[in-house]
């Protein structure tokens, strides 16, 4: 399996419902590396697995849509607890959106899985991944 990564970066205020989350119920920032991993089991006809410029540039639009945001007043996080988990999945989920669209080339038709890894810190991280 061939891939490549583009990396980004996120900033958002939020805050967490529930005990487990002991200070983080309060509204705090969150800074996070984002690492979008596109996958595919055989190179295109260029000898690439997706336009990097095209894709650094998708995951750009898709985290620039959120940074500098508090979560808890944006509508599409209603009554989700915007964990680092479930951050993964939306930007995922953004970017297969993106590749369907045609957004990232012709070439990216033959991807067959994305990776969202998002750092929070130098210990501690999620990710999500998903078939394309």
């Amino acid at each position: 399996m061939f891939s490549v990564t583009v990396r980004d970066h996120l900033m958002v205020a939020h805050s967490l419902r529930g005990e487990v989350f002991g200070p983080a119920q309060r509204l705090h920032g969150a800074t996070y590396v984002v690492d979008a991993t596109f996958e595919r089991p055989e190179l295109d006809s260029d000898g690439i697995v997706v336009d990097i410029a095209l894709a650094a540039a998708e995951l750009s639009e898709l985290v620039g849509a959120l940074s500098y945001q508090n979560l808890d007043e944006r509508p599409e996080f209603e009554g989700v607890n915007t964990t680092t988990e479930y951050l993964a999945r939306v930007i995922a989920d953004g970017l297969a959106d993106r590749v369907k669209e045609g957004r990232l080339g012709d070439g990216a038709a033959g991807l067959t899985g994305l990776r969202i890894q998002l750092r929070e810190s130098h210990i501690a991280w999620a990710g999500y991944r998903r078939a394309l």
